[in-house]
């Protein structure tokens, strides 16, 4: 095949830059922070209670977010076996697109006194955030021929990165010019709605149609398990993807759930005030720009296979200085500058990571027109590790009373995924590619 137009090819990458500042903006700065302020503080143990159960705020933050990424992970068999059968990516994209843009506006109205509704706009966010990628994934293979795939992924992922920061610069010029911090927070996520709305119409506009199937039928519940189940039944034929599958998943658990919880790390266990936080992340985004470039050139000079290895070794390094830096604080000595430090870490190899996965899964995956069903089981995997790595981390820290504890856990899932991408690389060189 060979690779669709600069124009489709940007359009595909806008939707990055669209959604992007969600992932950013909501769930990576200033959402954490926010819901830290309105759910608890230190006369009351950072405890808050909800749906009759008192917990720890990070940890229900946790657990809001663990949910809706289940929730979403057990629809995917059957949505993108409805977009596959009947050729509407682009409209199931559409949906949970504007489901998570509406979402982000509704997290205007979270105060204090609304924390039911702000939970639920939480959610519904992030539930339009990872519904979308899954359809917006499955296009990388439909316009971009393999040996472009590395580089139209990580325009994506650089779209995105661009494109959040400009977004995430206009929050921080409202809290810094505006008396009223908690309005300054909350319009922000309205802008973020907004902004997600409406660039997303830029990818809408370009990218085709996908190819309405002859015939139309089946029922829609069980076909979409179905379908998940010949893809695993494929998967497990394929020695390679098989392995780098299972390394995937386990981590996926760690890198999701670091960029999920590093500005509670921060705020929480550091103390650092809100707007280095902010800066802090506005700096990983910069850098995770260069990352992700740098990244793919490195792919295709060893393989991706091998780079994957070297950073999933760097991301446990990584855990391992936060353990450090969050020990120097407890011991009453100050760990911003540490924290400096891991941010420019975390934004070499946060993109990177992701680009080189994504683009990895869609070389080794077979020539196939079912590729949102393939795309939904690599999806289904990285949530569910997400499920899995962000639940754990709330529950260790509430088992644990503290948060260093959770971080530490996190080696294990790199290691585990170190040794299956070990496994997938010795059996890529026996079977010579």
């Amino acid at each position: 095949m060979q690779t669709a137009s600069k124009k489709v090819i940007n359009g595909w990458a806008m939707y990055d830059w669209a959604n992007s500042v969600y992932n950013l903006v909501i769930t990576t700065t200033f959402f954490p922070i926010y819901f830290l302020a309105v759910t608890g503080n230190n006369s009351n143990d950072h405890k808050v209670h909800f749906l009759g159960r008192q917990f720890v705020n990070s940890s229900l933050y946790d657990y809001v977010l663990a949910a809706a990424y289940l929730f979403v992970a057990i629809l995917y068999p059957i949505l993108t076996s409805i977009a596959d059968t009947r050729g509407n990516k682009k409209n199931f994209m559409r949906f949970f697109c504007y489901m998570g843009a509406l979402g982000s506006a509704v997290l205007f109205f979270f105060t204090s006194d609304t924390l039911g509704l702000g939970v639920a706009a939480f959610m519904l966010a992030a539930m339009g955030y990872v519904g979308s990628l899954v359809f917006y994934n499955a296009y990388l293979p439909e316009i971009a021929a393999p040996e472009d795939q590395d580089r139209v992924s990580a325009r994506g992922f650089s779209y995105g990165y661009v494109g959040s920061v400009i977004m995430q610069l206009v929050g921080f010029l409202l809290i810094v010019l505006m008396p009223d911090k908690g309005l300054a927070t909350r319009l922000t996520f309205l802008l973020v709605g907004i902004w997600w709305f409406g660039f997303a119409q830029i990818t809408f506009a370009r990218l085709p149609q996908s190819a309405q199937p002859a015939k139309i039928g089946g029922r829609v519940l069980q076909d979409g398990f179905i379908e998940i189940k010949k893809v695993y039944l494929q998967v497990k034929q394929m020695p390679v993807l098989k392995r780098y599958l299972r390394g995937f998943f386990f981590y996926s658990m760690g890198v999701q759930t670091v960029m999920l919880a590093a500005t509670l790390f921060g705020s929480k266990l550091l103390g650092l005030p809100d707007d280095r936080l902010i800066i802090s992340v506005v700096m990983i985004q910069l850098v995770a720009v260069a990352g992700a470039w740098y990244m793919s050139r490195l792919s295709a000079r060893y393989g991706n296979i091998r780079v994957l290895m070297g950073v999933v070794i760097f991301w446990i390094l990584i855990c391992i200085a936060a353990y450090l830096t969050a020990m120097v604080a407890e011991g009453g000595g100050n760990g911003e500058y540490l924290f400096y430090g891991l941010a420019v870490a975390v934004g070499l190899v946060m993109g990177g990571i992701q680009s080189l996965s994504r683009s990895t899964y869609a070389k080794l995956m077979p020539d196939t027109k079912d590729t949102a069903s393939f795309f939904s089981y690599y999806d289904f995997t990285e949530k569910l590790a997400i499920v899995i790595g962000i639940f754990a981390f709330g529950f260790i820290e509430e088992q644990t009373g503290s948060m260093k504890n959770s971080v530490l856990s996190l080696i294990l899932f790199f290691a585990i995924g170190f040794f299956w991408l070990y496994s997938a690389l010795v059996k890529q060189r026996k079977a010579g590619n």
